[in-house]
């Protein structure tokens, strides 16, 4: 089928104006959020259910051609983007963006894959319940590739990632089927797990348009602190203690370094770090409960009052209300928006276990000091579960662009050699998408990168599902 005829039957499907082939209102579609990686397309298609994109496959799949889902397009490994051959299609899911039922009994939510990630928060606000996955782009993401890259963000210390908050899904297969896998059980013994498969493959399996969502109470109490630690032996002691004394009611732990909150502050004055000097490590911690306000400030006081017995923590400030509260989460999350005011950087979304988290972050800065003089490390991360953003920027007058042109492949080569050695992961919470497609084999092992291949084979035979993202066949 040519081109003509395909577009033709796309329109017939979906709509003339749904269908986009015009170079100004395809753009949008074809680059992704860090302006790393565009590409060409086809057509982007725009459908509004899963019929709809079922039978969208069926015709991509009769002439053979690849198809690249997309949602919010705010990844950062380029798993959405379409490469520069021309001969795919882009099918956005931002028209499934129906809530199609709350259940306040089995307390779940049903939910297309174009929902923005903040509306699924707020209409569990509004029926008492709260949708624990937290994002810095939550604004603007959408379930549907939340669940295709298993999305980590700020609350996974308590709830998880979103493979943990999902209990079924809706997929469309690469034959234009549909599986109706929107079942709201928390156990189901019934063979292979078919939504584990679909969930963090980046739409390369099969293409999510629906999922049944996990809610949880919401808290009637949360407390909010800024603490200074002196290293990360004692950071990792203060989590410990707090993992101890306040078990489940930990719901963050997030870890900034001197050096990110200085460029948060160079870009972004009003948000300065409100703590004594210029501590090596600032630590911002959430405390939430469904008991009473008091209850959880005074075992937030008591924690820190044994921490700074111990030499754990030189300053501490606890929020004195909402409004404080955001103002230190605020500053976390504006240090990615300060290394995009400041220029192009290199981003390593990568885990490391906490036992070996101090080695690995004096060995690489060592090695990455002595290589580049006058480099800029800007590490920060969810520290509760390992997960270090550790992104580099030039010295201070190099130009961006150019240093990571002739740098990018050694940085990477040197940061995910020690992630090997340390036992790590290259990828946290991000995915792999096209960016990180190189060095999967290498990273996995030969045995789990040729079952991943299997998977792919058997699932998309004509490899039409994102083709040459994940995994290469």
């Amino acid at each position: 089928m040519t081109t003509e005829l395909l577009i033709d039957e796309l329109k017939h499907i979906i709509g003339s104006e749904f269908v986009l082939t015009a170079e100004e209102d395809k753009s949008p579609f074809l680059t992704d959020w860090r302006k790393r990686f565009t590409g060409k397309a086809r057509a982007v298609v725009l459908p509004s259910n899963a019929d709809q994109v079922a039978a969208i496959v069926k015709a991509c799949a009769k002439s053979n051609v690849p198809i690249v889902p997309q949602g919010g397009n705010t990844g950062f490994c380029g798993g959405a983007t379409p490469h520069g051959s021309g001969t795919e299609i882009v099918l956005s899911l931002k028209r499934l963006s129906r809530v199609r039922d709350i259940d306040t009994a089995n307390q779940t939510m049903t939910v297309e894959a174009g929902c923005i990630l903040q509306s699924i928060q707020e209409k569990a606000a509004e029926h008492g319940y709260l949708f624990p996955l937290s994002l810095g782009a939550e604004g603007s993401c959408m379930i549907g590739g939340n669940l295709a890259t298993n999305a980590g963000g700020t609350n996974v210390l308590r709830y998880g990632n979103t493979r943990d908050l999902c209990l079924g899904l809706e997929v469309v297969t690469a034959q234009g089927e549909i599986w109706h896998g929107l079942k709201g059980l928390r156990k189901d013994n019934t063979g292979y797990d078919l939504r584990d498969l679909f969930i963090g493959s980046e739409g390369t399996l099969g293409i999510i348009t629906a999922a049944v969502l996990k809610l949880y109470p919401l808290p009637v109490a949360q407390w909010t602190t800024l603490v200074a630690t002196p290293d990360i032996p004692s950071t990792i002691a203060l989590l410990n203690l707090f993992q101890q004394r306040a078990a489940s009611l930990l719901t963050g732990f997030e870890m900034m370094t001197q050096e990110s909150l200085d460029l948060c502050a160079k870009h972004f004055p009003q948000m300065a770090n409100p703590l004594q000097g210029k501590p090596p490590f600032t630590v911002l911690i959430e405390l939430s409960d469904h008991e009473s306000e008091d209850h959880v400030r005074q075992l937030l006081e008591r924690i820190l009052e044994t921490a700074l017995e111990e030499g754990l923590v030189s300053d501490a400030i606890i929020a004195s209300n909402l409004t404080q509260a955001n103002a230190f989460w605020q500053m976390r999350e504006h240090i990615t928006l300060a290394q995009a005011q400041e220029g192009a950087n290199l981003k390593h979304d990568i885990t490391i276990p906490l036992s070996g988290l101090d080695s690995f972050m004096q060995k690489t800065d060592a090695l990455m000091r002595q290589r580049y003089p006058g480099i800029r490390i800007i590490n920060f991360g969810h520290l509760g579960d390992g997960n270090l953003h550790y992104n580099i920027a030039p010295p201070e007058g190099v130009d961006p662009l150019a240093f990571n042109q002739a740098e990018e492949v050694p940085i990477h080569e040197l940061v995910y050699e020690q992630v090997e050695l340390h036992g790590g992961s290259i990828s946290a919470e991000h995915g792999v998408g096209q960016l990180k497609l190189s060095g999967l084999r290498a990273h996995r092992g030969a045995v789990a990168h040729d079952l991943m291949k299997s998977l792919k084979r058997a699932l998309d035979p004509n490899n039409i599902l994102n083709p040459n993202k994940v995994v290469l066949i």
